[in-house]
């Protein structure tokens, strides 16, 4: 009986191998090099080792040969919106239910992860989606990256993100902050417990217009001092960090003020709130390549509604100027795309509009992973390939420090040490 036990239990040990890639260059974040020549061993879902040269394999290990791409840890977006993409007045159906929403979600997930995006940050959604995909993608229930949440964003009444605008008013309810529309510091208490009580990560709050919102200004600030305040003060309390779409600089002075983590967009950001932002640390996270996508819809007629139109033409080119200045002055970036106005999947043009407005390509690949990682709170165990950190790996077909657009041609994602695409083995 014995000898019985042992050989099952000798079996069964011999079941639980390393696996070991084989890169010819992958990309060190933490450096800003590439190392050539190594041997990357992971062990359930963390690197354990990083060799140079070709260590030998044995029998129990499994080999993968990643020799003639570019290897770089996961990727990050720092804001995604799973679960719809803008459509034309033409092509925008008449109403899209909750489930919906959910289903498509499900897709665009499977579609990031493929694209290289290992880990996402949703900042925003009719409440309950991306909380619920996070759960399911933990659990292995569905495919898709990991995901940090905001739930549904905080916005104040007639404000980007008020889910009742353009609408008449005897067709809705007036929304409470529990559906994520305040008035006053106190009711934005009840709005971070709710998201709380949700189950959100962290906090999405809209402190000045949008371009997509029904609503006529993209820019002027729509939460108060006390307001925005409030919200960083509760959510604080919490352990949650704060993400702030801002268009206009007074918004963004009251956020970075009251001590937000991220500003968004950050379009008509000025010298003063890009040095309030390195005093404090605040993160800026651009967003370029939907506004590159909204400037050129905006010339297409019908494509939104008249009173967007003018806001998408106006704001949408300004954002790529706007990083520029800030990545001189030194404001740290962080990587998002805001995919969800344009197409999933495409994330990677963000990379090319960083490099064109005049970040190298290498700090561009950086701000999409350690930076990342950092702003999550993340980095001691996301966003760099090191040891002791969890096997977020991918691997890219040429060489995108030569042209950034080869970010667009993933050919291996492993998330978690699982690998979920792989074109080479």
């Amino acid at each position: 009986m014995n000898k019985f036990i042992f050989i099952v239990l000798f079996s069964s040990f011999n079941l639980f191998s390393s696996t070991i890639i084989y890169t010819s260059s992958y990309i060190d974040v933490l450096s800003g090099k590439v190392i050539n020549n190594s041997s990357i061993t992971i062990d359930d879902n963390k690197i354990i080792s990083i060799d140079k040269g070709y260590i030998k394999v044995s029998k129990n290990d499994k080999l993968i040969d990643l020799r003639g791409l570019t290897v770089m840890p996961g990727l990050m977006d720092m804001h995604v919106h799973f679960g719809g993409e803008y459509q034309s007045k033409a092509e925008r159906p008449v109403k899209v239910e909750r489930e919906t929403e959910a289903i498509l979600a499900t897709a665009h997930a499977y579609t990031t992860l493929k694209a290289g995006f290992t880990t996402v940050r949703q900042v925003g959604d009719s409440g309950l989606v991306a909380i619920s995909l996070r759960d399911a993608i933990k659990n292995e229930y569905v495919i898709g990256p990991r995901i940090f949440t905001s739930g549904k964003s905080i916005a104040t009444t007639g404000g980007h993100a008020d889910p009742t605008n353009g609408k008449a008013i005897d067709d809705y309810e007036y929304p409470t902050p529990e559906d994520g529309v305040i008035n006053g510091p106190y009711e934005a208490f009840t709005a971070v417990r709710q998201r709380y009580k949700d189950g959100a990560d962290g906090i999405k709050l809209t402190v000045t217009g949008g371009v997509l919102s029904v609503a006529k200004s993209g820019d002027n600030p729509q939460f108060t001092e006390e307001e925005v305040d409030a919200v960083v003060k509760a959510a604080k309390d919490y352990g949650m960090w704060v993400a702030v779409h801002a268009h206009g600089s007074e918004g963004m002075k009251r956020a970075v003020i009251a001590g937000v983590d991220s500003v968004e967009h950050g379009t008509f950001m000025t010298e003063e709130v890009m040095d309030l932002m390195i005093e404090r640390g605040t993160y800026y996270v651009p967003t370029i390549s939907a506004g590159e996508f909204v400037a050129e819809k905006s010339k297409i007629d019908n494509y939104f509604p008249e009173i967007v139109r003018p806001k998408a033409a106006s704001v949408g080119p300004q954002i790529g100027g706007t990083f520029g200045k800030a990545y001189k002055k030194g404001v740290k970036i962080a990587f998002g795309t805001d995919v969800g106005v344009q197409p999933h999947g495409t994330n990677w043009k963000e990379f090319v509009y960083m490099n064109q407005y005049g970040m190298p390509a290498i700090e561009t690949i950086v701000a999409a992973t350690i930076e990342t990682a950092k702003l999550l709170g993340e980095s001691d165990t996301l966003g760099s390939i090191s040891v002791g950190k969890i096997a977020d790996i991918i691997a890219i077909s040429g060489n995108p420090l030569e042209d950034m657009n080869d970010m667009q041609n993933v050919d291996f994602v492993m998330k978690n040490g699982k690998v979920y695409f792989n074109k080479v083995n």
